[in-house]
């Protein structure tokens, strides 16, 4: 509805549009110009010709008395000045003695004219009050009118000129007919004009009130195209485009802030929920052990039973259980480093091979204890890019959960799988699958997928969180598949030779 009325107002032939106000300004301005030229000429053109006319006989005079006072008036060197004053001006002059004998003359017929103007050099010797005088005088016998001037020159010869005034009629209306045609030709030209012109200018007007109006619906793919010959209006559109880039990145800005805001509080919602999950499971991971040692305290004090055998046994269960909170709680506070960061990683090119075989080896007793077969090709040397120290924890984590958890033939395989730009480490033991709705979750603090199990090994579910933690402050990737016959668990490393800083600040 918006989009009907603002073309309806403001579209190109709109009630207020640019283009019909400039056009209609246009043409009011040719037809006024061409009405008061009308005006002009029918109301002052014969006044202004009257008075050229009679500025023309003055000078005609003028001249005429310069060559009386030279003496050169009746020469034949002043014959031809004297035909062109008259031709040029349309003139007819006579010049006569005061005996009335003809000296010069423009016309053949010098007694009409004789007879003609007898009555005005009558009028003029009974008066005289100036060298010439010029009126306008009615020809009865011609029917037309003049613009005559008689006078006496310098030498004392007489002097009469005429020019006729119905020539300035006939202009008149010419002139008239012809301002008529010409201006609605002009009116005509000056639409045309008007139209193309402010077509030329509203077009990109137009194109940036389209372009302002998808910007206030938050658009910003529209973009002004500036024309070949630049103006004010594309340097607009290039400002307007500015804007646009400006305010898509401003919009930009402030929704990333949201979205950090939403996500902060929800990480400060999972971060409440965590802690209490987490002082949930520390409680339960803690109570048994607690409950233990508690009371086989309670055995010993009371003197249960006296013999060395029993009280070596009570002793040792409160060692073991003493010892299974101290791994839990460094591993906790390994996590907790390792998940906000204060932990520094010191990224350095070895040999995984050399480290794998080293942790292979110090878990060797464990291995024969568990009776599994433990497969690796150490044959080739294999170098990464990452913190030794770590991966060695995340390698000792993987086979020491492959090892509590081999089942059936007890085989443990540890093997390459090489990319492009990384290798893939993986350590696969025979088994039982993890169930599909609990693979996303081994990851997780304290969580036990077979709790029975893990509590019989003294799993604390904590392992796997630090191997999340250390692959996460390496930016790598690790995972578990189930595979035909038991659980593989894989980490990348970056193989790359490249150059990295010494230390990067997790």
């Amino acid at each position: 509805m918006r989009e009907i009325i603002h073309k309806k107002i403001y579209g190109p032939f709109g009630k207020y549009s640019l283009t019909r106000q400039v056009t209609f300004a246009m043409l009011a301005l040719a037809a006024g110009t061409v009405l008061l030229c009308l005006l002009l000429n029918t109301l002052f053109l014969g006044q202004y010709y009257v008075w050229n006319k009679s500025k023309i006989l003055s000078n005609s005079y003028s001249e005429i008395n310069a060559a009386a006072l030279h003496g050169t008036l009746d020469t034949d060197a002043f014959d031809i000045e004297f035909e062109r004053l008259c031709v040029n001006n349309n003139l007819t002059v006579m010049i006569i003695n005061s005996d009335l004998t003809v000296v010069r003359s423009s016309v053949s017929d010098t007694q009409t004219m004789l007879k003609y103007f007898k009555e005005l050099l009558l009028s003029f010797s009974e008066t005289s009050p100036k060298s010439y005088v010029i009126q306008k005088r009615q020809d009865m016998r011609m029917e037309s009118e003049y613009l005559v001037m008689w006078g006496v020159l310098s030498d004392g010869k007489l002097i009469i000129a005429r020019t006729p005034l119905e020539s300035i009629h006939e202009s008149s209306n010419l002139t008239n007919r012809f301002l008529f045609m010409i201006g609605g030709i002009a009116v005509v030209c000056a639409a045309v004009i008007a139209g193309i012109v402010t077509h030329r200018i509203t077009n990109p007007i137009l194109e940036l009130t389209e372009i302002s109006s998808r910007m206030t619906e938050l658009d910003f793919e529209a973009k002004y195209t500036p024309r070949s010959h630049q103006n004010e209006i594309d340097l607009l559109g290039a400002y307007m485009n500015e804007m646009s880039a400006k305010l898509e990145r401003t919009i930009s800005e402030l929704k990333s802030a949201n979205n950090e805001l939403l996500l902060d509080n929800e990480r400060k919602t999972q971060i409440d929920e965590m802690r209490k999950e987490f002082l949930s499971n520390v409680s339960h991971e803690l109570k048994t052990p607690l409950a233990l040692i508690q009371g086989y305290a309670e055995g010993l004090q009371e003197y249960i039973n006296d013999d060395a055998e029993s009280r070596e046994f009570y002793c040792e269960v409160i060692m073991d259980e003493a010892d299974k909170m101290n791994q839990m709680v460094k591993k906790l506070l390994t996590l907790n480093h390792l998940e906000f960061g204060d932990e520094a990683v010191a990224m350095e090119r070895f040999d995984i091979t050399e480290l794998i075989e080293g942790v292979v080896s110090a878990s060797s007793i464990l291995i024969q204890q568990s009776g599994v077969d433990v497969r690796f090709d150490n044959s080739r040397p294999m170098y990464v890019w990452a913190d030794e120290f770590k991966i060695e924890e995340v390698i000792t984590n993987f086979l020491s959960n492959a090892i509590h958890y081999a089942m059936y033939e007890k085989r443990i395989d540890i093997f390459y799988t090489e990319k492009a730009d990384c290798v893939r480490v993986s350590v696969f033991n025979t088994g039982d699958a993890i169930p599909e709705d609990d693979l996303d979750k081994v990851w997780i603090k304290f969580y036990k997928v077979d709790k029975a199990r893990t509590r019989e090994y003294g799993g604390s579910g904590i392992g796997l969180s630090i191997v999340k933690a250390i692959m996460d402050s390496l930016n790598r990737q690790c995972g578990v598949i189930n595979r035909d016959g038991g659980v593989e668990f894989w980490m990348e490393l970056d193989t790359r030779n490249e150059e990295f800083p010494k230390e990067i600040i997790a």
